[in-house]
């Protein structure tokens, strides 16, 4: 049999909570040649595998269209109609009409009747659409839900003679449903800014002719033209022209960074005052910002430990409160003679002030609104478990190179040495002549003391046969004599040098973590370079910032030798360092970390410390922004290269995790003390209704306020 594997992703109007998502899953669940749908309610985004010969992306976005769900043509989430165009909104506001109507007509005397009809018809309208959800749920998902429980509360209320009372239940309740849509549409406030950094159309140069095109048509190889002020359009290399470029949108650093010829520019980052010629490195739907929407979408459909529990706890406390609710109507009228009517009504209070609505939803609306807000600041955190996960860590371990230390080594020190020649009396003299033989390797150090020499404006001297020798050094010709460039035990065993005037200085500098190289003729040492990756500017900063945030204890790990490591440890300030490491060592230290302190984050690269990243509790993995494998192996993408966004990561999570507190702690004193007072016949109808919904607006308007940078 041909299949013809096809995709198709949209975004669509109407999708505000998970009863839309289950509806739009039903809907799609009998087409025929409709594979996997994956639904992201929390961006309003859906994702359709399909057999292209049985079905089309056509008839997919017919039927779509047909249950309710449009497709739509922009990029972005659907914002909710303005409330006078959107249904629920206006079926509620004339369930509130109807609902004063009956009540000024039952206080002005008129018949009983007409209220009462007024009530009815206040309770139909108002409960349209959340009794029809209430009743799609029960039918297609076999649960007992909060729509059903108030479907039955209100239903009972009118046929025990107080359908003012049934009626306002409904009017509160469908406010409340109407008003779901608009603080979703709040929470996607995050993933809408970052659509909104690229611009929807970019100018590109083809066959040497400018033309305007969507954004989305862009090709890999394209020429496109980023004008002072623009934004780039997609990931790229800068063809001519130089510019700062602000980064902040895609990695929060506030600092825009000078970028010129040969470099690379992030899709959503904003230029400066010059204009830029790039080459397309990525098709827009693949760059960097693109991934990252896609991943915080996915991320904000992945529900912690507590929003499942939660979940869970919903779908069979319902059930229950229907079952309890029966009980108490029934149980004491039956077996002690009381008044069928007050325990009726006892139990229909009981039924409002039970349903967990605050409760149920006091999760997810702040770890949606939490992982919308990291990834405006550069901080991508890949779900809700990693959320609760980063607020209960007590233990930091680092990686080294990259991490703690700026990933490149530098020169710190260069010293001219005597000798019997005297031919390098300067550091000017040492650096230049090293420079001139170190400018023909591509070794990590001899490109650091190139860099070295021109910041300092020396010019290189003039070196010619070059060779290298591989693992100790390099010689070449410098002026009449062959010159060596080489470690300390290069010098001594393959040149016989003696360097015991210098060993204590050549063993002090090692001490400090430096790496040192000679340079001379044959047995004669002329000049010294001691070079190392030093600590990043804000590293001893950040650490002692994780402290005051909580963190109990910080590692150091690092594959360098034992002094390196201790130096570079105690210049950052961790608490324990260990070199020499291998990545199955790092593997089991921070087994061991775990074991011994509690719930371990590594940070790194997300690549060479990847083994380490997925055992540790929270895997870290920091400038990230352009780096395919780092976005995909770590649950914490810290785009910008800088220490401090791992500070605000972690401050971002531990307010999240007391913000959830408050709610739940809000939610359940607020249900059990409404539980009490219906089961007492203490709380009527409408106060029952009144308190259960302020609660549910208290735990929206707290979750939103992680929205807050």
């Amino acid at each position: 049999m041909n299949i013809d594997r096809q995709h198709l992703d949209l975004t669509v109007a109407n999708l505000d909570c998970e009863h839309d998502a289950a509806k739009l899953r039903r809907t799609l669940a009998g087409e025929s040649g409709v594979g996997t749908v994956d639904v992201r309610a929390a961006s309003g985004a859906v994702a359709v595998a399909f057999d292209g010969a049985l079905t089309t992306a056509a008839a997919i976005r017919g039927r779509l269209a047909d249950a309710g769900f449009p497709p739509r043509a922009s990029r972005g989430p659907a914002r909710p109609p303005p409330p006078w165009r959107n249904a629920k909104v206006v079926t509620s506001l004339l369930s509130g009409v109807l609902l004063l109507l009956g009540w000024v007509l039952a206080l002005g005397g008129v018949a009983a009747m007409v209220s009462i009809a007024a009530y009815a018809v206040s309770i139909a309208v108002g409960g349209y659409f959340f009794g029809r959800e209430a009743a799609e749920e029960l039918l297609f998902e076999r649960r007992v839900g909060i729509e059903l429980l108030m479907a039955v509360a209100a239903i009972v209320a009118a046929v025990m003679g107080a359908p003012g009372e049934g009626a306002m239940l409904v009017f509160l309740y469908s406010i409340s449903e109407a008003a779901e849509g608009y603080t979703a549409d709040k929470t996607r406030s995050a993933i809408r800014a970052l659509m909104d950094l690229t611009p929807k159309r970019v100018v590109v140069r083809r066959d040497g002719v400018e033309r305007e095109i969507p954004v989305e048509s862009m090709l890999v190889g394209d020429l496109f033209i980023v004008r002072p002020g623009g934004s780039v359009a997609t990931d790229g290399e800068i063809v001519s022209g130089s510019s700062a470029v602000n980064e902040a949108p895609v990695t929060g650093e506030s600092v825009p960074v000078d970028r010129g010829p040969g470099e690379d520019v992030l899709a959503g980052t904003i230029n400066g005052g010059g204009a830029l010629e790039v080459r397309a490195t990525k098709p827009f739907a693949a760059n960097t910002l693109s991934r990252i929407i896609r991943m915080v979408e996915e991320a904000q459909e992945r529900k912690g430990r507590s929003q499942r529990f939660i979940e869970r706890f919903g779908r069979r406390y319902s059930p229950v409160v229907l079952a309890v609710g029966v009980l108490v109507a029934i149980v004491p009228p039956a077996l002690f003679g009381v008044a069928w009517v007050e325990w009726i009504t006892r139990a229909t209070v009981f039924i409002v002030a039970a349903a967990p609505c605050a409760l149920v939803i006091s999760i997810p609306i702040t770890l949606v609104a939490t992982l919308g807000t990291g990834a405006r600041n550069g901080v991508l955190i890949k779900g809700g478990i990693h959320v609760e996960q980063l607020a209960n860590i007590r233990v930091v371990a680092f990686d080294k190179t990259g991490t703690l230390t700026r990933g490149e080594p530098e020169v710190t020190d260069v010293v001219p040495l005597s000798s019997e020649r005297g031919a390098l009396r300067t550091e000017e003299d040492v650096l230049a002549v090293a420079a001139g033989i170190e400018h023909w390797s591509e070794h990590p150090l001899a490109r650091a003391i190139v860099r070295a020499a021109a910041g300092r404006g020396i010019e290189p001297r003039d070196a010619r046969d070059f060779q290298a020798v591989v693992g100790a050094g390099a010689s070449a010709r410098v002026g009449d004599e062959t010159v060596f460039v080489g470690s300390p035990s290069y010098f001594r065993e393959e040149l016989q040098a003696d360097l015991a005037e210098f060993d204590a200085q050549i063993e002090s500098l090692q001490a400090e973590g430096k790496t040192v190289i000679l340079t001379g003729t044959r047995g004669c040492p002329r000049g010294l370079v001691a070079l190392r990756d030093n600590l990043r500017p804000e590293a001893r900063g950040a650490i002692a910032e994780l402290r005051r945030a909580g963190i109990e204890h910080i590692v150091m790990l690092s594959g360098d030798n034992d002094t390196t490591a201790q130096a570079i440890g105690a210049a950052a300030g961790v608490d324990q360092v260990h070199g020499h490491l291998k990545p199955e060592d790092k593997v089991r230290l921070v087994e061991d970390l775990a074991r011994t302190h509690g719930h371990v984050a590594m940070v790194g690269d997300g690549v060479n410390d990847a083994p380490a990243l997925a055992t540790a509790q929270v895997g870290i993995a920091m400038g990230t922004a352009g780096t395919d494998v780092a976005l995909e192996t770590a649950d914490v993408a810290l785009m910008a290269d800088n220490l401090n966004k791992l500070v605000y990561a972690l401050r971002l999570a531990r307010r999240s995790d007391r913000v959830v507190r408050q709610n739940l702690v809000l939610s359940v004193i607020v249900i059990a003390t409404l539980v009490v007072g219906a089961v007492l016949g203490v709380l009527t109808l409408p106060i029952a209704v009144v308190a259960h919904e302020v609660s549910e607006f208290l735990v929206i308007g707290n979750g939103l306020r992680m929205l807050r940078s």
